[in-house]
């Protein structure tokens, strides 16, 4: 811990930050999608001995295996970002496997760091079974870590060679222990493995839905598709499927559910160089015979999986905020009644990441001019009209929402109450433009900034 830390929390009190491994629970081998083999290995990208810091994710299925990413917008993009792009760009929109390691973004390194990523997908793609058929390389890469730094690459690959079919170390497996190694391999300052699974039915017949992601610091993700033709920490998570899904429709899907989800969370406002969001769907549990899920031919089963998704991503990307660095609050802001959803979601944003609000929500202080000087601070797309804006505190135990603002008037707050609400774990501050039932609405998942966060990011080395 840096000295300057030691002398400022001497005379404080630090409320301790609680334990978030309660969010990570055994799931039954039954519930994940059929047609993947996991695992997670050491490599020694990480110095700790043992530490799991190489995943690998292949699809076995006879189908063709369908992807679709959404990557950060970050200038500054990644080697694994870079080369993730083109491999999904070149093949179509077709991926089988997916490498990450942890410990060492690959980021800002340059001729090097490219070659490293080439290397790791090159080196995947010897572990894929019979050959597809594509001349292109099937497999996607992401790194987490330290930033400027350049991977220990012959660990790697090694790493990843420990995994072929006549390999006496093989791990590569389906049951719930795969998918949880593969989950650990993700993590960097993250508390708990991230992982989570779902049963849907489209057209008669049962899907599943398995994903897992990291995160805890560097979190404000804004994503984007790849183009397809016409610090250390970061934002990662990979999804699979065994439903049949074309190329397009999958990448539409996709995209709709990041901005709802990974695009509408915070930690501390500030957007990785690494942030990925990869979906596989091998339809493994489709019929040989059957078409794939398209939004042109099958606009009603296209319709329940964009759904499914994207509650499936919502859940994935608030276990990133309940594991914020330091964090002790779990907090939704909801912003309705504004003219656009992309007004909604600009004002939910800047509330989540405004340090005044974030630290307030901290010290339990139910400061709501913080709330609305960051609301009225967002340009719209129409006049914003303070005397229809409401504020309101609400808990998350069911009980009695606290308004403090009615229609651009002050309430008379019952500061006990206040407190009470705000000592939740889990809270929502609700914000109403006043723009009526048909207006839109956007939700952003935040977390509060306390010393620990401090302490955390100002000296890594502790």
């Amino acid at each position: 811990m840096s000295r300057l830390f030691r002398r400022f929390t001497s005379t404080i009190s630090i409320k301790p930050t609680p334990s978030k491994t309660h969010y990570h629970q055994p799931i039954p081998s039954s519930s994940f999608p059929t047609g993947y083999l996991l695992t997670g290995v050491h490599a020694g990208v990480k110095k700790k001995a043992g530490v799991l810091d190489v995943g690998l994710i292949l699809s076995t299925s006879s189908r063709p295996t369908s992807a679709a990413a959404c990557f950060t917008k970050n200038a500054f993009k990644a080697a694994p970002v870079v080369v993730s792009e083109h491999v999904i760009a070149s093949n179509a929109g077709r991926a089988r496997a997916v490498v990450i390691n942890s410990g060492c973004a690959n980021a800002v390194t340059g001729k090097q760091g490219m070659e490293d990523a080439w290397a790791m997908v090159k080196e995947t793609d010897k572990l894929l079974p019979s050959s597809s058929g594509s001349s292109d390389h099937e497999t996607l890469v992401m790194s987490t870590g330290v930033i400027g730094q350049n991977l220990p690459i012959s660990k790697i690959l090694s790493a990843i060679q420990s995994q072929h079919e006549n390999s006496s170390t093989r791990s590569l497996a389906s049951d719930f222990s795969a998918w949880e190694r593969a989950a650990n391999a993700f993590m960097t300052t993250d508390t708990f493995p991230k992982l989570r699974s779902r049963t849907f039915t489209i057209n008669g017949r049962e899907y599943r839905l398995a994903g897992m992601d990291k995160g805890a610091g560097m979190i404000h993700p804004d994503m984007g598709p790849p183009s397809i033709g016409p610090l250390h920490a970061t934002l990662l998570g990979c999804i699979m499927t065994d439903a049949a899904v074309s190329p397009l429709s999958l990448q539409r899907a996709l995209t709709y559910a990041v901005e709802r989800s990974f695009n509408s969370i915070s930690v501390d406002g500030d957007m990785s160089t690494n942030d990925t969001i990869i979906v596989l769907a091998n339809g493994a549990a489709a019929p040989e015979s059957a078409p794939e899920i398209d939004e042109a031919t099958d606009k009603e089963g296209y319709e329940i999986f964009k759904k499914e998704l994207t509650e499936f991503a919502i859940d994935l990307a608030k276990l990133v905020v309940r594991d914020g660095e330091g964090a002790t609050k779990f907090v939704t802001v909801t912003v309705k009644g504004a003219p656009t959803y992309q007004d909604a979601h600009r004002i939910a944003s800047r509330i989540s990441t405004s340090a005044l609000v974030k630290t307030a929500l901290y010290g339990e202080d139910a400061n709501w001019g913080r709330v609305l000087a960051a609301t009225g601070s967002v340009p719209l797309s129409a006049p914003l009209h303070p005397n229809k804006v409401s504020v309101t505190f609400v808990p998350s135990d069911g009980t009695t929402p606290l308004p403090v603002l009615v229609n651009g008037e002050p309430e008379k707050v019952d500061e006990e109450r206040a407190s009470e609400i705000l000592s939740l774990e889990d809270f929502e501050v609700l914000v109403d433009l006043g723009g009526g039932d048909e207006a839109e609405v956007a939700r952003y998942y935040t977390c509060d900034f306390s010393y620990e966060y401090v302490r955390i990011n100002g000296d890594y080395r502790s």
